[in-house]
């Protein structure tokens, strides 16, 4: 990959260490998904210049930008960065903020002004350029903020939670915004976030980093229909087991069982909908092939219905999530600790190889 980003981003930082490999066309949109914690910012940090890595390397453009011998300073590498609490110069006004990169570059004032204004209204605020961030509202400066990122042309632009301080209305038009400028421009384009809407808006392609390594990566679709682990799982809305597969019977560790309405055959991933488990206070009649005597963990509101964690289902040890309204869990008498029947239809599972 010539014109690209090809990175291997290794960084220790006390008991934590990550172990990214990072590849993206030019053009391309990457979203680093995964919990807190999970190295994200490590990595935005380690690309841009702001961390120095222990191994390693970083080729953007047909440039070594970093290697055990070598690491370009920040302020060297032809990358922009969009962070999560935008970091404009509060001294200068919203159009010298997107000019100053510009102006460190080399560019006259006139110049870099003059693209400034175009960046500005690219991004739909051409008549606040005189305004400085403190009279700017939070979709405004985070607007501005990426115009500032893409007035130096990067090759690589950063995005640390770039919608995560916005409130629900400003999000979404921020996020179109944003699409849409990201549609247009030419170079890679690496976006650290933990939210599922977000990555599947922005990005083509998802990689989802667990405690310092890559657990998963594919376009967003891929990873919603088949999960690779209980977080990306619960990350999508989806129940996860896993365990080696013979004809239609699944063999849950350490001991359950799980029925399938197809045949599959070693060791598989089942994903099912919490909407999908069914709960009772009797056994019901007629015995569905997946029931499980099982016990409510706990209980918290999900948009209009609400979540139960049932423990022991499929076996001791495991838990899955159900989703039921208000008022069955009322006409249930549902709370931690009460006992129930759980089951989940057959043809609701969807196995996929390990």
């Amino acid at each position: 990959m010539i014109n690209g980003l090809n990175a291997e981003l290794r960084v220790s930082r006390g008991t934590f260490r990550l172990d990214l490999p990072l590849r993206a066309e030019p053009g391309e949109v990457v979203a680093l998904l995964g919990p807190n914690g999970a190295g994200k910012s490590t990595a935005l940090r380690a690309l841009a210049g702001l961390l120095i890595m222990d191994g390693g390397r970083i080729d953007l453009a047909g440039q070594r930008l970093a290697d055990p011998s070598r690491q370009w300073p920040a302020h060297r590498r032809p990358i922009g960065v969009v962070f999560q609490d935008y970091l404009l110069f509060p001294h200068l006004s919203a159009l010298d903020n997107v000019a100053f990169g510009p102006r460190c570059r080399g560019r006259s004032k006139a110049e870099a002004r003059a693209l400034a204004a175009k960046l500005l209204a690219s991004v739909g605020l051409a008549d606040l350029g005189a305004v400085r961030p403190r009279q700017l509202s939070g979709g405004q400066a985070q607007r501005v903020a990426l115009a500032r990122a893409l007035a130096g042309d990067p090759e690589l632009l950063l995005l640390d939670e770039p919608l995560a301080a916005l409130d629900a209305r400003t999000r979404l038009e921020v996020r179109g915004l944003l699409r849409r400028r990201l549609a247009a421009f030419g170079g890679v384009t690496v976006l650290v976030t933990h939210d599922p809407v977000d990555a599947a808006v922005l990005a083509d392609r998802v990689v989802v980093i667990e405690a310092g390594a890559p657990v998963q990566s594919g376009t967003p679709a891929e990873i919603a229909r088949h999960p690779a682990t209980d977080y990306v799982a619960r990350l999508v809305g989806l129940n996860l087991l896993s365990g080696t597969a013979a004809g239609t019977t699944v063999r849950i560790e350490p001991a359950g069982t799980v029925h399938l309405a197809h045949p599959a055959a070693g060791p598989v991933q089942l994903a099912f909908p919490p909407n999908a488990v069914a709960l009772f206070t009797e056994r019901p009649i007629g015995t569905p092939r997946n029931l499980w005597h099982a016990r409510v963990a706990g209980l918290e509101p999900y948009g209009d219905e609400v979540r139960v964690e049932v423990a022991d289902v499929p076996g001791p040890g495991s838990a899955v999530l159900a989703e039921v309204t208000p008022e069955a869990v009322a006409e249930l008498g549902l709370e931690p600790g009460s006992r129930v029947w759980a089951s989940v239809k057959a043809s609701a599972i969807t196995s996929y190889p390990r």
